[in-house]
């Protein structure tokens, strides 16, 4: 059964390009980039997947997947990209109805891959040291419609985690180590630990520190994306590799 597209509902919109804007149908008529001027209202009771044309463009409409949020983000920060966030959720187990902290917030990539997770049942507590990211990050989980599943601190996370009992804590820091022994005593057993590291050598300090503590199935990953290229001359490697973003160090904490 095909969908109609209700009042209140946000929709991606996805050019012929493959380039893609989510719309808010309660917005007021205005120039939107990648669109030009025109009134989202006139999406409502169109049919999720048809093609309609606004102004001189063509434009497919769906509803927006968590790729078509990550890919709509306003960047201000340094992103977790979405090969790491997915094995983040997946090496953490983090599912419906958990409290996960993250200390990071950037520009709030990472964080609505998390809110999706979590939803709707759980939260995602999120510390951050700059005031301009955190309200940055929250415009942008707004535009997703994640804000109401994070709650936002500025807070250094090396100085202490406010929560108990939290099923998975991820920094993404520069000195994760000095946040290792505050994530061991904020986690609960069976919690998952995971550090971000672009550098090896944070890698190895980070590892260092986690051994010191209660932590078991240490393990430190990195994934390297590469699109294949198919046409009727045949198949090769897309040029635009994804290559080194960062290392995934993970643990879990026993009693």
């Amino acid at each position: 059964m095909t969908e109609e597209i209700s009042k209140g509902e946000s929709v991606v919109l996805i050019d012929s390009s493959y380039k893609k804007i989510i719309i808010d149908t309660t917005e007021k008529t205005d120039k939107f980039k990648g669109v030009g001027v025109f009134d989202p209202s006139i999406l409502v009771g169109k049919k999720y997947g048809e093609k309609i044309t606004i102004g001189s463009k063509e434009f497919w409409i769906f509803r927006p997947s968590v790729m078509d949020k990550l890919h709509s983000l306003k960047r201000m920060a340094q992103i977790i990209l979405p090969k790491d966030s997915a094995h983040i959720i997946l090496n953490c187990s983090i599912e419906n109805g958990q409290t996960v902290l993250e200390a990071g917030i950037g520009s709030g990539s990472l964080t609505i891959a998390l809110a999706t997770a979590v939803a709707p049942d759980g939260k995602v507590i999120s510390y951050d040291t700059r005031k301009d990211f955190i309200s940055h990050a929250i415009k942008n989980l707004e535009k997703a419609r994640l804000d109401q599943y994070v709650k936002t601190k500025q807070k250094d996370i090396t100085k202490g985690i406010d929560e108990k009992d939290l099923d998975a804590v991820i920094i993404d820091i520069p000195n994760p180590w000095d946040a290792i022994n505050h994530s061991w005593t904020a986690l609960k057993p069976g919690g998952y630990l995971c550090c971000y590291s672009p550098l090896i050598s944070q890698v190895e300090k980070a590892v260092f520190s986690i051994r010191e503590n209660k932590f078991i199935e240490i393990k430190t990953v990195e994934n390297i994306q590469r699109e294949m290229i198919i046409s009727e001359h045949g198949t090769r490697p897309s040029f635009d590799m994804l290559g080194h973003t960062g290392y995934l160090t993970f643990a879990r904490k026993i009693i």
